[in-house]
């Protein structure tokens, strides 16, 4: 099949070039010369394991190209997907500018019947939005053309994108419209040969989804983190709380690991999206709004930990960083806890020297305007003088450090783990003072 991504982001980038790697030609269009020509040079603006190395083998076979040309790409395919950015509004709420601008662009150089898929994540009502977008641009024209307007959320997890894509949970498809839904069943056809994965429904229920499914999982993390707080004052240990409830199949254990709070492009926007939909249609999401709150003051729980050790005052005191990016296997910086972390230590008059296998090259393009931030290119390096380590990022690199080596660097032997990666009482044994989240 011929398909035409529109934007080439995370989500872009991902859809286009595994829908490629199955045999279709895709044409992935965006706005940014300089991404465009970066693609088309075999390199990705964006760190996802795997993904280079797809890109290279499907653009050497022909089946996957890049333009910045709105016609070209929208005369290439039957099926237009829309996966450009719906950053939050100042209230909030998701800015839809992007994919409505998108979808007149596709109503301006049409020529035939389209497929226009909803991939990026928007409100309810925004399959709406852009179906009267295409149809008054069509009008505009003065032509009447047939086009089906079709909501497919990405479930997509930064880090594993290409194994959730390859091989689904389950392919959401919001669609009146028969013949819309069998071409995108026809799409979706190599992702599903063991066992049927599409679930059908209406474009409203199918946008609702993806917000609802985002909101659960970002509320199982606040929840945790609540618990693990009130864990530290009562005496108890939350990783053995975490074993005690996941056990039971109807909690599991996915998302139930507390620490210094989620991050990234999709729980903190989808969070506040939601929320300020409920705000426009007269319903307080009151669970949602507490799971953003707390999201908010879990970023700092590391810091209070510190305060506490050093006192309010950190003027003379260096810490070493381990872990930048939101979360391990990417780079993204976006709601990052420790940005707020560093943010917050620097002001209280702190120097830190950071460190992330990835995420480097991104944080210093967000935080390099910090005089009192300096990165380093090795993990071990920042622990030299320190006063403690902080842990933000779960990088696997930390599981197994030479801790004879870190309690040799440090000022003391002093480790502020976010993540709750190694055991307290063995870690203990050896001589650290260590500080955990609700251990």
């Amino acid at each position: 099949m011929k398909i035409t991504v529109i934007g080439s982001g995370y989500v872009g980038l991902v859809t286009g070039t595994c829908l490629a790697e199955v045999g279709n030609h895709v044409c992935c269009l965006d706005v940014d010369p300089a991404k465009i020509a970066m693609l088309q040079a075999g390199g990705i603006p964006i760190y996802e394991p795997g993904l280079d190395e797809m890109v290279r083998r499907n653009v050497a076979a022909g089946r996957l190209t890049f333009t910045t040309d709105v016609a070209e790409s929208v005369a290439f395919g039957e099926i237009q997907f829309i996966a450009v950015g719906t950053p939050p509004d100042e209230d909030g709420s998701a800015d839809l500018q992007y994919v409505l601008a998108a979808a007149r662009n596709i109503a301006r150089h049409m020529d035939g019947y389209k497929v226009v898929v909803d991939k990026s994540t928007v409100p309810v009502g925004t399959g709406d939005k852009v179906r009267a977008a295409i149809a008054e641009t069509l009008a505009e024209r003065g032509v009447e053309l047939p086009f089906a307007v079709v909501s497919n959320p990405e479930f997509l997890k930064e880090g594993a994108a290409i194994e959730d894509f390859m091989k689904p949970d389950r392919i959401v498809v919001g669609a009146d419209d028969a013949r819309a839904i069998e071409l995108m069943r026809r799409l979706y056809a190599p992702f599903q040969r063991n066992h049927e994965r599409i679930l059908c429904m209406d474009v409203r229920s199918a946008e609702l989804t993806k917000y609802a499914a985002n909101a659960m999982l970002a509320t199982r993390i606040s929840f945790m983190n609540e618990l693990a707080n009130l864990a530290e004052t009562l005496g108890a240990d939350i990783e053995l709380v975490r074993q005690g409830i996941g056990a039971d199949p109807r909690i599991g254990y996915h998302f139930l690991y507390p620490g210094v709070g989620y991050g990234g492009s999709c729980f903190p926007k989808d969070v506040k999206a939601l929320v300020a939909s409920g705000h426009e249609h007269g319903h307080e999401l009151k669970v949602l709004s507490a799971v953003e709150a707390a999201n908010d003051a879990q970023k700092l729980r590391l810091v209070d930990k510190v305060v506490r050790e050093f006192g309010a005052d950190l003027s003379g005191r260096r810490f070493a960083l381990w872990g930048l990016a939101f979360k391990p296997n990417t780079d993204d910086m976006r709601e990052a806890p420790s940005r707020v972390i560093v943010r917050e230590l620097t002001r209280r008059g702190a120097e830190v020297v950071a460190f992330d296998p990835v995420a480097t090259h991104e944080a210093r393009r967000v935080m390099g305007d910090n005089p009192r931030l300096t990165f380093a290119d090795d993990m071990m390096s920042p622990l030299e003088g320190a006063d403690a380590l902080l842990i933000v990022t779960e990088w696997k690199a930390f599981r197994s450090p030479d801790f004879d080596a870190v309690r040799a660097a440090l000022k003391q032997p002093l480790i502020f783990d976010g993540r709750n990666m190694y055991d307290p009482a063995w870690l203990r044994g050896i001589g650290f003072a260590y500080h955990a989240i609700g251990r």
